[in-house]
């Protein structure tokens, strides 16, 4: 029998062997570039009203919208799975959304009641809230609207600062401008800073594009524009240089944590963020990038889990250092 060292052909004069590293596991983990961990990972839920609710997203298998009581047991398991931090975003019911999207910044609203809750529950986990009006406008857009369906810049930053000092106020480690608004970041910060909340961070979505990846998520929220799309605000697909663009303002305006949404489609755009600044980096794996795998696995097509685990790679590869992701407490599970 021929030894891992030994080839009973003529072996050929190579200089280099790259498949030496590849011969057993313990060599390729030694060698691996890349490490996924559970400390990599941000985890979205969703937050609805009522008690003892725990309903699943039709276009997202294994996905829920919470009520708050079981929203905390479900924070209290991935906390002791070792996720460290979640990105909250609230299920409004109609009843409670205008076209100013003012209970976004309501103190005693269903994101400042979840935060101040999360906090005396779990104090250890980060907690990371959107600043963004959709959820909470009758058209479903991320700004304010005129008469001709135009969406306002400088009005809507103005209710977005009330909505992020109003979660700083309830307790959010962060808040996480998601808009796309131009100037919100540095808004933000000063209102932050001048109300005294200085150690709440800043996770801004950067480069976030106009993109179909998201149906799901707005399935989620009811939350799809109920008139033409977002693309006066959210970014071409076809466009790299904008993306440095945004996040060298968003930087220069007081971020914390840059972020690129989606992230599959986009890997190119993560990777040149990554070179082109110091700050952390995040990609949000969304939610119709989560629904084609859930599809594919529950057709047979693909090992569902090998799958997760190498998507989830090919972003920390491609310059990641945080991934939203709706994996995150399969991923946890799956690392033990």
């Amino acid at each position: 029998m021929s030894s891992a060292n030994s080839n009973t052909d003529k072996p050929l004069n190579l200089p280099q062997r790259p498949r030496r590293l590849r011969r057993t596991e313990t060599l390729r983990k030694m060698v691996r570039e890349t490490t996924l961990t559970v400390d990599d990972l941000i985890y979205p839920m969703f937050v609805m009203e009522g008690e003892g609710q725990k309903v699943e997203i039709a276009s997202m298998p294994g996905c829920y919208r919470f009520s708050l009581d079981l929203l905390l047991k479900e924070i209290a398991e991935v906390s002791q799975l070792g996720i460290n931090a979640i990105a909250l975003f609230p299920v409004i019911p109609e009843n409670q959304k205008d076209d100013t999207g003012t209970e976004s910044y309501n103190p005693a609203g269903l994101v400042q009641t979840t935060v101040k809750a999360i906090k005396k529950a779990v104090p250890n986990i980060i907690v990371m809230t959107d600043v963004a009006l959709d959820p909470f406008t009758t058209h479903g857009h991320d700004g304010l609207v005129d008469e001709n369906g135009v969406i306002l810049n400088d009005p809507t930053v103005e209710v977005l600062v009330k909505m992020a000092l109003s979660q700083a106020e309830a307790g959010a480690d962060f808040v996480a401008p998601s808009d796309m608004m131009d100037g919100r970041v540095g808004a933000i910060r000063q209102a932050l800073d001048t109300e005294g909340y200085i150690n709440v961070g800043i996770l801004a979505y950067s480069a976030k594009y106009a993109s179909a990846y998201y149906g799901p998520f707005r399935d989620a929220l009811d939350s799809a524009p109920k008139f033409g799309d977002k693309k006066t605000y959210q970014m071409d697909a076809a466009n790299s240089k904008e993306a440095l663009k945004e996040v060298e303002l968003d930087i220069a305006e007081g971020a914390d944590i840059v972020m690129v949404k989606p992230a599959l489609a986009y890997l190119d755009i993560i990777h040149q963020v990554k070179i082109n600044t110091n700050l952390p980096v995040a990609a949000y794996n969304v939610s119709g990038e989560y629904a084609m795998i859930k599809a594919a696995a529950a057709n047979g097509w693909i090992d569902e889990k090998k799958v997760i685990l190498e998507t989830l790679t090919s972003m920390k590869r491609a310059g990641a250092d945080l991934i939203l992701t709706y994996f995150a407490k399969e991923v946890a599970l799956m690392l033990m």
